[in-house]
């Protein structure tokens, strides 16, 4: 079996979808990505390092031979789980990457005992609005100008909040 992205893999021609746990020295891969996804505010390596650093913190990357097509990031505090960011590489969006990560995410949270899962989301991506509306997210409270666009613009972010059930 080939290694994953930052594990030495060599790239196969045909190369079937594979997912592995993030880890320490997946900083630098994840700011590219998060970057390619969310060109008006990506985080830094070093953003990413710190959050790996934070008990509780999670991950999972989906990746074809050495190419990662997305990425889900998520904290587990108690009861409760955040999704901090999950990113798609463009050319890889509506292939089902984020809804793969995101229904992992929820299994995993709720395994853990996360009886609920809150994240936001840009009111300009109506594309990660709707996969969070399948998966069962609903909207509990707006904030206002929370992300920041080039230029200087401002867009509000949804907050979201998922609850498991059964538990």
């Amino acid at each position: 079996m080939s290694a994953a992205p930052g594990e030495g893999a060599e790239p196969r021609a045909g190369a079937e979808v594979a997912e592995r746990p993030v880890g320490p020295g997946d900083p630098t891969l994840l700011a590219a990505l998060h970057a390619r996804a969310f060109p008006d505010g990506p985080w830094s390596a070093r953003a990413f390092g710190d959050l790996l650093a934070v008990p509780g913190t999670r991950g999972r990357l989906r990746y074809r031979g050495r190419q990662p097509l997305a990425f889900a990031l998520w904290r587990l505090l108690g009861s409760e789980a955040e999704i901090l960011t999950l990113a798609t590489e463009p050319a890889a969006r509506r292939q089902g990457h984020a809804a793969a990560l995101l229904a992992g995410v929820l299994r995993d949270a709720a395994a853990a005992g996360a009886v609920r899962v809150l994240l936001e989301v840009a009111d300009d991506n109506p594309a990660a609005r709707r996969l969070y509306a399948r998966q069962g997210f609903s909207a509990i409270a707006l904030r206002a100008g929370y992300y920041r666009r080039r230029g200087g613009g401002r867009i509000d972010a949804h907050l979201l909040e998922w609850r498991a059930t059964g538990n």
